[in-house]
């Protein structure tokens, strides 16, 4: 009878009767939109995008830096700083176990990757944000982190991209959190005023203290194809103001058709709008 070695995904078997049978377990995804199986492979050379429908599945951060600098090379900045718990908070568990088992699992100190290299040959700054770690909220260190790309891309007169996907501000930092908000705010109003270009790329989801501050706050605010993008959740706000929500409300199609956002764009042609947006900022 034909068995499988359940420890070797992926791996071809022999059998007593000589079969050989070949284990396809987690070589293939069940895509959330239109139901058809793809390959993994297959989807890893389409950028997270399903061949068949073109939905985005969601990335991490590292992928997000590797897709739009050239060869997936660039340089990270601040990447000790930590949470010192400034109001050792404590829900289902401490804070600091909070944060050093998302450490653990991601390996990194916090919830945004800042790194600077070359977008099509132009030199630029990037941040991206890591929504497996704590939903990719915004504390102090996420804050810190982007105020600073802020003040070095000033400093160096270099455009700053930074791509969001994040739940909003971080709970377990209270005012502390919500104080980024205007932090940040207010370094882009100082690069505002030294004309250097800042593109916000707003992925799923983009929602809460995120959407309140930087992620609505470029030059262009750029879409991924049906992102969730908005700052309370649909049945938060259905419950306030009693009405049922239009069909596709807080996607980036429905924001772009309301004027929210300036574009929608497929991930695969990302790095080459951003580039033709820059030429045109710093004509």
């Amino acid at each position: 009878m034909a068995w499988f070695n359940r420890d070797k995904p992926g791996k071809a078997e022999r059998h007593d009767e000589g079969e050989r049978v070949v284990r396809t377990e987690g070589l293939w995804l069940k895509c959330e939109q239109c139901g058809q199986v793809v390959w993994r492979k297959t989807l890893a050379e389409n950028l997270q995008v399903c061949p068949n429908c073109s939905h985005h599945f969601r990335v991490d951060a590292r992928t997000r830096l590797q897709f739009l600098f050239d060869d997936g090379q660039y340089e990270e900045f601040d990447r000790d700083l930590v949470s010192n718990d400034p109001l050792r908070f404590v829900d289902s568990k401490t804070y600091k176990e909070r944060l050093a088992g998302m450490q653990q699992k991601t390996s990194l100190r916090d919830a945004v990757i800042s790194g600077g290299g070359n977008l099509n040959g132009r030199r630029v700054y990037i941040c991206a944000l890591e929504l497996a770690f704590i939903g990719g909220s915004m504390g102090a260190v996420v804050g810190e982190k982007i105020t600073r790309a802020i003040e070095r891309s000033v400093q160096g007169k270099t455009p700053l991209i930074i791509v969001s996907a994040s739940g909003g501000a971080r709970m377990q930092e209270g005012a502390v959190s919500l104080m980024q908000l205007a932090k940040i705010s207010a370094a882009l109003r100082r690069m505002d005023e030294a004309k250097i270009p800042y593109i916000s790329v707003l992925t799923d989801p983009t929602t809460g203290g995120v959407t309140a501050s930087f992620a609505m706050l470029g030059d262009l605010n750029i879409g991924e194809p049906g992102a969730q993008i908005g700052f309370a959740g649909p049945r938060v706000i259905e419950q306030t103001i009693r009405q049922k929500l239009p069909a596709g409300f807080q996607t980036s199609e429905f924001l772009l058709q309301h004027g929210f956002l300036d574009a929608v764009v497929q991930r695969g042609d990302l790095r080459n709008y951003i580039s033709k947006a820059l030429d045109f900022f710093l004509l």
